[in-house]
This record gives C-alpha cells, structure tokens and sequence, in this order.
C-alpha cells in the first residue's frame, strides 16, 4: 500500500509591498500561491521608522505610517479584485523590512518578495530586501521573477543536490499537486572536477557518477511512495556549471524549488553561488526551502 502524502505545514503567505511595480505583481503572484494552498494572505509594509526615530522628526514618521497604510489599503483592494474571497491581512511595521516580513512568517508561513523592489541601483538584479529576506529567513522564501505566471508554464521543478533536499522535493510535490501540474526532479553534478580527480581510475569516476543517480532515485521512489496522484519526471545531467543547468531548465517550469543552503559571512548568513545565480537569472520564480541540522549546509 502506497504511503500517504505528508500534509503541507499550514501558515500564510507573506509578501512585501513597497509601492513597486515589482512588488504589485509578487503580492498577486502570492495571492494566487495563497489561494492554491487555501490559506490566508499577509500583506507586509516595513517603514523602517524604529531606526530613523533619533534622526528625524514625529511629523516625518507618521507621514510615512500614513503611506505606508494608505499603501496596504491599495494593494488589498486590488488583489479583492482578482480574489474576492482570499483572506487578506495587513500589517504596518516599524521595523526594517526583512526583519518584518520574518517576523510576520514565523514560525510556518512563507514569505514573497518582488525580484527588485525601490531601493538599489537599476543594475543590481535582486534588491537588498530580497537578498537579505532569502539569506536569513528560516521558513521558505520565494522570489517572483521571470514570467511569473503570465504564461502557462510546465511541471513544478525540483533541483535535488543530495539526501538532504528530501524536504525539497517534498515542498515541489505540494506545489505540483495544488497547481495539478507535473513535478519534474532534477539532479545535476558538475563535471569540473577537483584536480586530482582528473587522475583518478575510471572506475572511480564511474562511482562517483553512481552515487549521483542513487540520490535521484532514493528521492524518486519515497515521493512515488507519498505521492501516488502525481505525475514525477526524473533526470540526471552531467554540466559542467550546476547553477546555467538549472537556470536552463526554469525556462518552461511553472517554479523552481532548491534547497537554501546558507553560510555564514562577516556580516551574517549568505546564500550559496547556487541559491544566489538561481534568484538572479531564472527564468520563472524561485522558491528556497530551508536546509536545516548540521550537514545539511545551512546556518539558519
């Protein structure tokens, strides 16, 4: 007998909103992600007034309260527009926005964010908001990018590095079976290997190539296992560039889920080369999930 699917993790679905044009179309983006899953939308407008307190006067903050009120009011009556019957909440925060938008996730929501919002130079491909929400977020964060759903795409796409990404390939078989789409697992190693591999025995290589599709297919059969009503695609590839094979295949994916690894950095957790090319160059959006317990590549 098949094992059933494990129930997704309830909690909203938090999105920032600045008054971009890039945040207008993430809040409709995670309306509709909100939807999906039946649960409610958070709308989240961070003043970043806590910090500016000593440097400016009353009148300036609560001018910007005002905006940032009048901002939610705008934006929830235009996703009531498209999604009469979505629960919309509102939340108006003091504090710098990556803080609020964590905040108001924990401790099981997931949080949206716009691939470039206000602030930051035209040249920079993700805002400081979204780098700094995808770092240090402990619940999964998803970047709007791409075509964002204004085509209808393909099957939900899965990257799967190692064992570790089983909650990964989990979170795109939840996403796959709310938009009745195909999950398609992707495994893919580089073939630049260290240079004294190059001098290893064919065999050895041939073991290393081994251990790769072992991963693909552990995965594969528990989620046949869990997920007996959906369609899973599998494939390996060998590239010598992890994050262009990825980026190559978010073409026609209706969302592209990875593993969030993060590491620790001077000035806090960054987000590996993967994670990082990913939420600058895919082609559709991007969900990371966080990796969590030691060895599993993440300081959240």
């Amino acid at each position: 007998m098949a094992a059933a699917a494990r129930p997704r993790r309830p909690g909203s679905v938090v999105v920032g909103v600045d008054g971009s044009d890039g945040a207008l179309s993430a809040a409709l983006w995670a309306a509709e992600e909100a939807r999906l899953r039946g649960s409610a939308l958070v709308l989240v407008h961070a003043t970043d007034t806590d910090s500016l307190a000593r440097y400016v006067f009353q009148a300036e903050i609560d001018e910007s309260r005002a905006n940032g009120r009048e901002l939610l009011d705008r934006t929830a009556e235009t996703v009531a527009a498209r999604h009469p019957d979505l629960p919309v909440g509102r939340e108006l925060s003091d504090r710098p926005p990556a803080e609020a938008l964590r905040r108001a996730a924990a401790p099981s929501g997931t949080i949206v964010v716009g691939s470039r919002g206000r602030g930051g130079f035209a040249a920079l491909l993700l805002g400081s908001v979204g780098l700094r929400t995808a770092a240090t977020a402990s619940t999964p964060v998803i970047v709007v990018r791409g075509h964002g759903g204004t085509r209808r795409p393909g099957a939900v796409l899965a990257g799967i590095r190692d064992e570790h990404d089983l909650g990964c390939a989990r979170a795109a078989a939840h996403e796959a079976l709310s938009r009745r789409r195909p999950l398609r697992l992707l495994h893919v190693w580089s073939t630049a290997l260290p240079g004294g591999e190059w001098r290893a025995s064919r065999d050895r290589l041939r073991d290393r190539a081994a251990r790769h599709v072992l991963v693909q297919s552990r995965t594969a059969r528990i989620l046949v296992d869990e997920f007996p009503d959906l369609e899973i695609e599998t494939e390996g590839e060998k590239h010598p560039s992890v994050p262009a094979a990825l980026v190559e295949a978010s073409r026609d994916a209706a969302l592209l889920i990875v593993g969030g690894r993060r590491a620790p950095g001077y000035l806090g957790p960054v987000l590996g080369r993967t994670a990082l090319a990913l939420l600058e160059h895919a082609h559709c959006p991007v969900e990371l999930v966080p990796r969590h317990g030691p060895g599993h590549g993440s300081t959240s």
